[in-house]
């Protein structure tokens, strides 16, 4: 029969004094070993029975606790929306957590959604993450970084201009959308589309791209009309129903996966491109030169995934940071536009 002290026993968490005891070791032993303190000497032979101890007790080290030991945690922490993960940046991110590994740092992604900078940086420093990277920099105010500084977290930012009290790195999305509506103008497009994804998240990154089209368009004898659109074949199939109604000789959509599933929805209803509409994407993806016809895109350099890691190591270790390639958007001129 299955009883209470049983039940208790299989729920119990197990504790470092667990682990020490299994192994023959002081509590202070396991948290040498466990920890990889390089002050402490301690046997191989010790060492190998303490890991051996703590995987058949299944132990794993408390986060916080830790922290608290060396002053500071190994987080990193991305705010961004998982709407706003797209193929392009999961990969990069992918990658970026391999890279930090390297340097006993962790990547987490924060998802929460805050209207107030200041409130959602309030909200980072209870993590107690030991820095933060702001894929969106450009909305961090001051009163954001100063909780942040307050709180002992290292900050690094994408932004478009420098961000007071933060490590930038220059990385403008209005400039993309000015380079998509240069190029159309510059084919004799006068009436322009902008798609703006509809998901949570993404107008963080498609306001500024519809701005960089619209101070394009100011400047000639071009429009720019904001379409809305979700990532769903339907939302894509209703805009192409509408598009005669629209008026429209190009679109520049959000990014590559939007471009190409509208392109699709227009030439179900027999519209050409570019004859009839020019298309033009953003991110360069690598399905983009594979359309019919391909795509034309807006590449923006994206600081590697190392150089980012190599910052935000540095930025906690208080070394000098390695330096960052001057980055801008790059045009990608195919047969779709």
């Amino acid at each position: 029969m299955y009883s209470m002290a049983q039940e208790s026993n299989a729920t119990a968490s197990i504790t470092s004094a667990d682990v020490a005891r299994l192994a023959g070791v002081s509590r202070a032993t396991v948290s040498f070993v466990l920890n990889n303190t390089q002050a402490h000497r301690v046997s191989d032979a010790t060492r190998a029975r303490v890991l051996a101890a703590a995987q058949q007790l299944g132990y794993v080290p408390h986060a916080a606790a830790r922290s608290l030991r060396a002053g500071r945690s190994n987080l990193v922490l991305i705010p961004a929306s998982v709407a706003a993960v797209g193929g392009l940046v999961s990969s990069w991110l992918d990658d970026l957590h391999t890279e930090l590994e390297r340097h006993g740092l962790i990547a987490v992604l924060h998802a929460g959604r805050y209207a107030d900078a200041a409130v959602g940086a309030r909200a980072w420093a209870e993590l107690r993450p030991a820095a933060i990277l702001a894929l969106d920099g450009d909305r961090l105010t001051s009163r954001a970084v100063d909780v942040l500084q307050r709180a002992g977290v290292a900050l690094l930012a994408f932004a478009a201009r420098p961000v007071a009290g933060a490590h930038t790195f220059a990385f403008d999305h209005a400039r993309v959308g000015e380079v998509a509506a240069e190029h159309l103008v510059s084919r004799g497009r006068e009436r322009i589309g902008v798609i703006m994804p509809g998901e949570r998240g993404l107008d963080i990154f498609a306001q500024p791209r519809l701005a960089g089209a619209q101070g394009v368009a100011s400047r000639s004898a071009a429009t720019v009309t904001p379409v809305p659109m979700n990532y769903t074949r339907e939302s894509a199939a209703e805009v192409a129903d509408r598009w005669p109604s629209l008026g429209l000789d190009a679109v520049f959509a959000y990014n590559d996966e939007y471009a190409t599933l509208l392109m699709h929805a227009l030439q179900d209803r027999g519209i050409v491109i570019p004859e009839e509409v020019a298309v033009v994407g953003a991110d360069d993806l690598v399905p983009s030169a594979l359309q019919r016809p391909p795509l034309t895109t807006v590449r923006l350099e994206v600081p590697s995934p190392a150089l980012v890691a190599d910052t935000i190591d540095a930025l906690l270790k208080g070394t000098g940071v390695p330096d960052a390639p001057p980055n801008d958007a790059v045009l990608v001129s195919r047969q779709s536009s």
